[in-house]
């Protein structure tokens, strides 16, 4: 099986020769652990790629995404770093006040994609290729307004809120629609929902406000004959059932924050989980042996001839070894098709 086989047997539930793979990494690791991340690479290569973006405009940011200092993105959000090798954080809302809603600036310069580089990169490649889409209305609306006064925004209903989300909804889908037509295998949207233990708002809130968003992520992968992807972090489980009905095909969540054989019961083989192993204490702390049971806990409760993928973040604190041990319990466990 190619690497794209090997994921959409996974995604079918038609028993892969062993679970595909995707290693997700911090520029903190490359700098850290250059050596040991290249072996892993090497003995583990991802089946799972992201095309580049191939802007035939640059986008109109400054500054260093990881670097210490400030970095302002393509919407003109100003994140505040004082570590190397993560992301920073934004401490200064672009919209304080609803009457400068004028202040936005929509990136179209994402939208300047050169189709046909899209195409031949997908055409030269073995892998299953998702799009370079990051669709997260959730969480740039926390970057644009600060998580504060967004959470109140979502109490008080100001129509400022509704205008920012359709304004932010329409150009994610029209960048959806644009990837849509390209060669690529799925479209990603994103946003992290959960805390430690339960989700960030009322789940009847998610429904109505945010819920509808995703479907239509959701039908536009469809209509298109691509997959639909999401990553997730936190405790969700409350969203699970309605993940599902919309029709997402796989998800990446933190699944060691919530009760893994509760949502193997619920979901096995009607959602591919896109991994992942605890990075939070296994991967920093544990021992390669607990990761192996750590892997064998997701492949009894969530494997069903497929319908996982063995993926993890080799992120602040995770030691390489763990990293690879995730791999190689996933291939002893998955190989011919157990």
């Amino acid at each position: 099986m190619t690497s794209r086989e090997l994921v959409v047997a996974s995604l079918e539930l038609r028993a892969p020769s062993r679970a595909p793979r995707q290693l997700w990494t911090l520029p903190w690791a490359e700098r850290v652990w250059p050596a040991e991340l290249a072996a892993i690479r090497r003995s583990y290569p991802d089946d799972i790629v992201t095309c580049p973006a191939f802007l035939r405009q640059p986008l109109r940011t400054s500054g260093q995404e990881y670097e210490p200092g400030l970095f302002v993105d393509e919407w003109g959000c100003r994140f505040e770093n004082r570590q190397a090798g993560i992301i920073g954080q934004v401490k200064d809302p672009l919209i304080k006040e609803w009457a400068d809603l004028d202040a936005i600036r929509v990136p179209r310069e994402r939208l300047s994609v050169d189709l046909g580089r899209v195409d031949d990169f997908c055409g030269r490649s073995r892998e299953f290729v998702l799009a370079k889409t990051w669709a997260r209305p959730f969480e740039l609306l926390q970057f644009i307004r600060g998580s504060e006064n967004l959470y109140v925004d979502l109490v008080e209903r100001p129509e400022g809120l509704f205008l920012l989300i359709e304004t932010i909804h329409a150009f994610f889908k029209e960048e959806m629609e644009l990837w849509a037509s390209t060669e690529v295998d799925a479209l990603v949207f994103a946003d992290d929902w959960g805390g430690q233990g339960t989700l960030l708002v009322a789940p009847d809130l998610w429904r109505e406000i945010f819920k509808p968003l995703y479907r239509d992520y959701i039908e536009i992968a469809h209509r298109h004959g691509k997959y639909a992807f999401m990553h997730s972090d936190g405790h969700i489980a409350a969203i699970l059932p309605d993940l599902v009905e919309i029709g997402l095909d796989a998800l990446n969540a933190q699944l060691f924050a919530m009760d893994i054989e509760a949502i193997g019961e619920r979901f096995a083989g009607r959602l591919t989980f896109w991994g992942e192993v605890d990075r939070q204490w296994l991967l920093p702390y544990g021992t390669p042996s607990e990761i192996a049971a750590a892997v064998r806990r997701v492949w009894r409760a969530l494997w069903r001839a497929g319908g996982a993928v063995a993926q993890c973040e080799f992120g602040i604190g995770a030691r390489p070894e763990n990293v690879a041990a995730v791999f190689g319990a996933w291939d002893d466990l998955t190989r011919g098709g157990l």
